[in-house]
């Protein structure tokens, strides 16, 4: 997101279902911020992508950052005239991650089962999504965004590659708790929360993950 948003061609929206997830999802685990997020956002799916083509009407492409589990339904057909892509991680190092906010996350909280449920989705529906990988992009991200853009149908610029500390105008009100790592960045780097292990108690949602990951590991873009 932080990457795109240098792009002057490209409106960035932050989480914009966040809200509508909140507000209609049966979470087990308490959200940060959650109060704040559901008094900001808008709460039905219509007002999201009502407000998702107010701006792309305004001439840019429009990057939507959202997480999987924010789709709650298992065929959401307002993506499929979108560019769909997968932004995946080892379930190890996003549990590792994830739990540092919130403790015991579930299978359902970290995104693993869902991202491939959509993926399945879209490619059954002949819209194949782009699938990329965290450790591949860090390979070399220049040239692993060179092969997104050219992908997507848009330019590759240079400006990608780095953006100012603290933060972007686009973040959302949850940066606070989700963001420090990269608010502290200045690009693409290995964070050291990227090395940190995942507590023991995880290990059966590791599992479950594990098979989700599987689904999507062997369609990853690679980075060569």
């Amino acid at each position: 997101m932080y990457s795109f948003a240098q792009h002057k061609t490209v409106a960035v929206l932050d989480e914009p279902f966040y809200g509508y997830y909140l507000a209609h999802a049966n979470l087990k685990v308490a959200h940060p911020g959650t109060k704040e997020i559901l008094n900001t956002l808008p709460r039905s799916k219509k007002q999201v992508l009502d407000h998702i083509n107010t701006v792309s009407k305004q001439g840019n492409h429009v990057f939507i950052k959202g997480m999987a589990h924010h789709y709650l339904s298992s065929e959401p057909s307002h993506i499929l005239p979108w560019q769909n892509v997968i932004l995946i991680r080892h379930p190890k190092k996003l549990l590792a991650s994830f739990s540092k906010v919130i403790r015991n996350p579930t299978l359902d909280d970290i995104g693993i089962k869902k991202a491939a449920a959509l993926f399945m989705y879209l490619k059954n529906q002949g819209n194949t999504p782009l699938v990329i990988d965290s450790d591949q992009l860090l390979e070399n991200p220049e040239r692993y965004l060179q092969k997104i853009c050219k992908i997507l149908g848009i330019s590759f610029t240079k400006e990608m590659l780095s953006w100012q500390k603290g933060g972007i105008e686009q973040d959302g009100i949850w940066a606070q708790y989700w963001y420090s790592n990269v608010h502290k960045s200045t690009g693409f780097e290995i964070q050291k929360s990227s090395t940190q292990s995942m507590p023991n108690s995880l290990q059966t949602v590791l599992d479950q993950a594990l098979i989700h990951y599987s689904i999507l590991k062997t369609h990853i873009l690679k980075n060569d």
